[in-house]
């Protein structure tokens, strides 16, 4: 595989608005349709953008690190203005919780240019002010990281989903770099934290988040966070800390950023 520093990238960061669905995603508008995956939620930041996340416990939400900051000032949101919208889907959630407090990996720093090796440690837990307890959401379990030609899967909203998440259940990881996936997965504005599946015993666990689009090759591919050991040192910090933002420069990871074309939105 060629390396991802050959590729154009693009982060997957808020949007605010939603068009017609394209491509070829499963779109789940109905409950029944939904059923299972009712842990996957809308992040709903300020009523003016979103993300996607996904419950890993009854009060925890996972989600993509970027998603924690305002992109025109660079500053983290106040966690009282982030809603989780359990299965959401046409104007109505399973669930509907506030955010007490939101914590970034230790090691993902969001100022100055876009870096590649941010991917490697973007991730972040939501802490809701009430667990939720319905019958019929059920938390996602963590699975091991997957290999290169793996098949793995991806509910998630996006600027053309918005309004209901969408399931494409079988695409590829094309390849791995130190803490980085690549995969075939379809993502677009606000499908930053979106949960990658694969199967366990005939269960889905999360086994990435998305963190960035980018093209390889002239086709487009999402990026995601090679997440096992990170997502460990972020509940570590989780545990630690109350509601600060640790700030701690990125170590590299084996990667270098100068060959990277980062392009805003």
């Amino acid at each position: 595989m060629r390396s991802i520093l050959a590729m154009a990238l693009a982060w997957v960061l808020l949007v605010t608005t939603a068009t017609a669905q394209g491509g070829g995603l499963v779109r789940l508008r109905t409950l029944d349709e939904g059923r299972g995956w009712e842990a996957v939620g809308r992040i709903d930041i300020g009523g003016k953008a979103f993300c996607t996340g996904t419950l890993i416990s009854p009060s925890q939400v996972l989600t993509a690190a970027h998603c924690l900051y305002d992109r025109t000032t660079g500053r983290p949101h106040d966690p009282s203005e982030m809603t989780f919208l359990a299965g959401w889907r046409e104007g109505r959630a399973v669930a509907y919780r506030k955010v007490r407090r939101a914590v970034a990996h230790p090691d993902y720093v969001y100022e100055g240019q876009d870096r590649i090796d941010r991917v490697a440690y973007d991730l972040a837990i939501l802490e809701l002010d009430q667990p939720v307890r319905v019958s019929m959401v059920r938390p996602f379990a963590i699975g091991a990281d997957p290999h290169r030609g793996d098949t793995v899967g991806i509910v998630s909203y996006a600027i053309d989903r918005a309004e209901a998440p969408s399931l494409e259940p079988a695409c590829k990881v094309l390849g791995r770099q130190p803490g980085i996936l690549v995969l075939t997965c379809s993502v677009d504005f606000g499908s930053s934290g979106a949960p990658i599946f694969q199967m366990q015993n005939g269960q889905p666990q999360i086994v990435s988040v998305v963190s960035a689009k980018a093209e390889m090759d002239g086709q487009p591919v999402a990026l995601g966070t090679a997440m096992r050991a990170p997502l460990a040192e972020l509940r570590a910090a989780f545990d630690a800390t109350a509601s600060r933002f640790r700030k701690v420069s990125p170590a590299s990871a084996g990667l270098s950023a100068g060959g990277a074309k980062f392009v805003r939105p």
